[in-house]
């Protein structure tokens, strides 16, 4: 029952933020727990996602994506590919890449993250959409493994 909870309340109307906090904190940020989490919850079930494109799918996979930036990159990265292919989750993965950089437990590749990034359909004015690209473009992986990264990056983009 409780991961079934866990799949389902992602897409609800409302009333969500309780799981996916927990989701990120408590599944997504432990080693041990994140990549058969994240499987459970999005990754064995991204293709259905994307090629249903429905509405209550599409808002689970939006709300995983967003806290998901702790889960590793190489658990997230086929998922990643799959949900590039809607634009509806563009800013879901922006977010999860922003997330990935800054999270304790983040952990961005420094080939792949770039590439996901240059194919996300986003606003130019998108917030801190300047800084991820210089911080990855810089070939950082992570706000803790390089502290004066991102003050750095908004120092040079404003």
């Amino acid at each position: 029952m409780l991961g079934d909870g866990y799949r389902e309340r992602p897409e609800a109307d409302r009333h969500a933020e309780a799981v996916t906090y927990s989701l990120w904190v408590d599944w997504f940020e432990d080693p041990a727990t994140s990549a058969t989490a994240f499987a459970e919850v999005l990754g064995d079930d991204v293709d259905r996602v994307v090629t249903e494109a429905s509405e209550a799918p599409l808002r689970g996979a939006r709300r995983v994506l967003e806290c998901s930036g702790p889960v590793r990159w190489t658990v997230k990265e086929p998922t990643h590919r799959a949900a590039v292919r809607l634009p509806a989750l563009h800013p879901a993965l922006f977010h999860t890449l922003r997330a990935g950089f800054h999270d304790v437990h983040g952990d961005l590749e420094p080939a792949g993250a770039p590439a996901l990034l240059d194919r996300l359909e986003l606003p130019a004015d998108t917030r801190h959409l300047a800084e991820l690209r210089h911080v990855l473009a810089a070939g950082h992986r992570n706000h803790y493994r390089s502290p004066g990264a991102w003050d750095d990056a908004v120092r040079s983009c404003s």
